[in-house]
C-alpha cells in the first residue's frame, strides 16, 4: 500500500507520525529516507508520541541509537528503537551496535538513513521518503508499507492519498 502525504509544518509532520503509530504492530520496521533537514526526526517524534512515549525524542546522530519506552494497543510496554545511520560508513559498524538484535524483536524499529544497511535492510518494512516541497515549510512524503487504510487523524493538508 502506497500513500502520498503533504505537510506544511513540523507539527503536521508529527501528526502524520502519530497516525502511522496507530497502524504499527510489534516487530514493524520503518526505513525513513530523506535529505538532511527534511523532517525525519519530526516524523519519529510523532511516531513516539503515538506510541505513548513521554520522553523527549531527539536525533541519535552522534549516539546512533535511542531507545524509548511506550505502550502498544493493549497497554503493554513496547520499545521504540530509533537509529540514525548518517555517520555509519561500514556494515561492521552496524554489526558493532547490535542492530540485528534490535531489528528482529517485538519492538518497533525506526531507521534514519537506512541506505547504510545494504543487505541487512529487512524485506518486510515501511519505506518512507520525505522530500522538500516548493514552499520552505512544505514536505512531501511517500509512505509505502503493508496494506492499510489511509492515515486516520492526519491534518486535512496531510491526508494520505491512495495511489
Amino acid at each position: 500500500m502506497t500513500s502520498r502525504t503533504t505537510t506544511r509544518s513540523a507539527q503536521e509532520t508529527m501528526q502524520v507520525g502519530m497516525s502511522l503509530a496507530r497502524e504499527l504492530q510489534r516487530g514493524d520496521f520503518i526505513a525513513i529516507h530523506g535529505e538532511l533537514g527534511a523532517g525525519k526526526t519530526q516524523l519519529v517524534k510523532g511516531i513516539a508520541r503515538g506510541l505513548g512515549v513521554s520522553e523527549s525524542v531527539t536525533s541519535p546522530t552522534f549516539v546512533i541509537l535511542n531507545r524509548y519506552s511506550g505502550r502498544d494497543r493493549k497497554s503493554r510496554e513496547l520499545f521504540l528503537y530509533h537509529f540514525d545511520f548518517y555517520r555509519i560508513r561500514t556494515l561492521s559498524e552496524i554489526y558493532d551496535v547490535g542492530f540485528e538484535e534490535f531489528a528482529r524483536g517485538e519492538s518497533i524499529c525506526v531507521v534514519e538513513w537506512p541506505e547504510a544497511l545494504g543487505p541487512l535492510l529487512p524485506e518486510r518494512r515501511y519505506d518512507i521518503l520525505i522530500e522538500f516541497g516548493p514552499a520552505s515549510n512544505e514536505r512531501r512524503m511517500v509512505i509505502d508499507g503493508p496494506a492499510r487504510e489511509p492515515l486516520a487523524g492526519a491534518p486535512a493538508s496531510a491526508r494520505a492519498v491512495r495511489k
